[in-house]
């Protein structure tokens, strides 16, 4: 019995210690005290995360200089953007039939002069990662910038998450439909796909600091890989130069003449816009990048050069192979092997591969397409812990948790098994929503590159950028229409990051959020005559301003409180600038009034947290603990706490405590709050 006994006492001493080195373990890129909190009580400046460095690792994030060459980084956005030639070349068939290689030229002609010059201004405006997105934030305040922002995350999400469960359900695809393969892995994709996106999440959970040195690798071997199947394709097309004169016969006779062939290439277009994937992708990775001599924080100039070379390179690079492969699967594979059940179904150059090079040749291709498909969820994994971490927490819309890399990582696994059961790991269900998730973005980013080159009085891009900006609008409004399933999945994403952002806000109310308090001489010599008695502050919300307003406000405190008339009494003022702000620094300004009355002035997101902000920091200078006295509000406690929740108001005394009493569980150590 008494074994039994120690077995049980050393089995729960143990559970909490596991639970520790758990929580340790989950959030190891980041402090587990309350940022805000410490940088209150303390004084001092909240350290920031970069989500990209603490994404993936990367030492871009603290460092001008640090990190990969630009081409190295291509791959890793490569991973994403390459990837697509094992499914594009099929999709490009279903959608346009024999028009394949002309929609594919309205594609690249779009590509090099549209997409790409829009991406090389946003490198350019928003060097640090954030995209167009940080962009546009920058043009909207209050809350429906943050919504805005909201509804582009949700886009982004839809984006970046359909890429990593597609590219897993396209690489499941190749091999369940190996020749080699099918009869033992026949009807397991969806397990197979899953299998994928777990390994994904653990590569991330055990870190991603080798991640660059194997995209070089899967793209460098899978470019050479279709290199070698595309020349074969052409070699063959030269052998049988018939299949050419059959191809053209049939654009004749559908289509008519070379005017109709490009109006419905131009109709067509919106269903290939996934071979525009790789873009957005390209500005996610640029804290990657390592930067030059002369690179400062405001002003990366050698990242932002690395950046643009990224962008034109992989984007010359995708297009040649677009134009080739669509022209070659296009005169070899037969219509119907391109649609469901068909051999060339979300794989046209695995079936060439096959067909003409063998199968051991085929296989290995297959195993390339493979890996390059499921690693092609990194890029886009990187791009949300590199996107979500920057905006949600400072936005007060995310646990703190969500600023680690690992309980992000799980959250977005999760939801990538969820999306993968509810498409049942098809390619093509998939492929609406993708679009979608893409061509957002993009014209959102023409309309950011837009008003920047306006603002900045250049006629002739601004002129350019619209004209961008229309065409990627009449695509993305003509993909929702043709495939509305893609706009219900993007506004399901963006219904839960609003819910479960607002409903984080909510619980996080009472949270003390000042990254840090400043004060100018003045403030500072008010508190230093306080250092060896209580300061009292007097909460006033200011009005006009005179003698009269101060004189009362005082009597009215004195007789509520019976504060004797020789204990001195400072005002304190917070203006509320922007209260969907949830975290920001305090300054504070002193100034005498009217030749007697002291008056602290704060500009803040919300009333009571500035006011505990500046008790807490107070008892930290002097020593002493301040008194802060307010006047009861009248009106409904609920509609209060509305004022307070939207517009930083509301019912200040008591939700002034509560800040007090969650920032520091001490009461001994509490500053004290009067109401009269």
């Amino acid at each position: 019995m008494v074994v039994s006994s120690g077995s049980t006492e050393t089995a729960e001493s143990d559970a909490p210690s596991a639970r520790i080195r758990l929580r340790s373990w989950l959030l190891e890129d980041v402090t587990a005290e309350k940022p805000a909190q410490r940088s209150a009580v303390e004084g001092a400046p909240e350290d920031s995360p970069e989500g990209a460095g603490a994404a993936a690792g990367d030492s871009a994030a603290h460092g001008a200089h640090a990190g990969q060459r630009w081409w190295r980084v291509m791959c890793l956005t490569g991973l994403d953007y390459f990837s697509t030639l094992g499914y594009q070349p099929g999709i490009a068939a279903l959608a346009a039939g024999v028009l394949s290689p002309i929609a594919t030229i309205v594609l690249v002609v779009v590509t090099l002069l549209g997409a790409l010059p829009v991406y090389r201004r946003v490198a350019k405006e928003s060097p640090h990662g954030e995209g167009s997105i940080a962009m546009l934030e920058r043009l909207l305040s209050f809350w429906k910038g943050k919504l805005f922002v909201l509804a582009l995350l949700g886009f982004a999400a839809t984006d970046f998450l359909i890429t990593i469960t597609l590219s897993a359900a396209d690489a499941s695809a190749h091999l369940v439909e190996n020749p080699h393969l099918t009869s033992l892995l026949g009807n397991k994709q969806v397990l197979i796909t899953m299998i994928m996106i777990a390994l994904l999440g653990a590569v991330f959970l055990k870190g991603f600091s080798e991640a660059i040195g194997l995209a070089v690798f899967l793209v460098g071997a899978y470019l050479v890989l279709n290199v070698v199947v595309v020349a074969v394709g052409l070699w063959k097309i030269i052998e049988a130069p018939h299949v050419v004169t059959d191809w053209t016969d049939a654009l004749t006779a559908q289509h008519g003449n070379p005017i109709i062939m490009v109006g419905v290439a131009l109709v067509t277009f919106p269903k290939l816009a996934l071979g525009l994937s790789g873009f957005e992708t390209g500005v996610a990775v640029m804290p990657h990048i390592k930067g030059g001599s002369e690179d400062t924080e405001e002003n990366p100039a050698g990242r932002i050069r690395g950046a643009r070379k990224l962008l034109t390179t992989s984007a010359v690079i995708m297009s040649c192979f677009l134009i080739a492969t669509s022209f070659i699967t296009t005169l070899l594979i037969p219509a119907d092997q391109f649609k469901a059940g068909g051999e060339a179904n979300g794989r046209a150059l695995a079936y060439l591969a096959h067909e003409y090079l063998g199968g051991a040749f085929g296989s290995v291709y297959d195993l390339s397409t493979i890996a390059i498909l499921w690693f092609a969820g990194a890029s886009a994994m990187a791009g949300m812990l590199n996107l979500l971490p920057r905006y949600l927490p400072r936005y007060g819309m995310a646990p703190h948790w969500a600023r680690a890399v690992r309980p992000m990582v799980i959250v977005l696994t999760l939801i990538g098994f969820l999306v993968t059961w509810i498409f049942d790991a098809d390619v093509d269900a998939q492929g609406g929503a993708y679009a979608t998730g893409v061509l957002v973005l993009i014209s959102s980013a023409a309309i950011a590159v837009t008003i920047a080159a306006y603002k900045k009085r250049e006629r002739g891009w601004t002129i350019a950028f619209a004209v961008i900006s229309a065409i990627f609008l009449y695509t993305t409004v003509l993909n929702c229409l043709e495939r509305p399933d893609g706009l219900k999945i993007g506004a399901c994403f963006i219904a839960g990051i609003i819910l479960v952002s607002l409903l984080s806000r909510l619980r996080r109310a009472f949270e003390l959020r000042v990254t840090n308090v400043a004060m100018d001489d003045v403030a500072e010599r008010f508190i230093r005559d306080y250092a060896h008695r209580p300061l009292r502050l007097i909460a006033n919300e200011p009005s006009n301003r005179d003698i009269a307003e101060y004189r009362d406000k005082i009597r009215q405190i004195r007789a509520d409180n019976d504060i004797p008339g020789e204990d001195d009494l400072v005002f304190v003022e917070v203006t509320v600038r922007d209260a969907s702000d949830f975290e920001a620094e305090l300054t504070v300004r002193g100034e005498v009034l009217h030749g007697r009355y002291r008056v602290l002035t704060l500009e803040s997101s919300s009333i009571p947290n500035a006011l505990a902000a500046l008790a807490l920091n107070i008892r930290d200078r002097t020593g002493q603990q301040p008194h802060l006295y307010f006047e009861w509000t009248e009106g409904s406690p609920f509609a209060q706490f509305l004022r307070f929740f939207l517009f930083g108001q509301g019912e200040v005394a008591p939700v002034t405590r509560e800040v007090l009493r969650e920032a520091e569980p001490d009461r001994s150590r509490r500053p004290r709050v009067h109401v009269g």
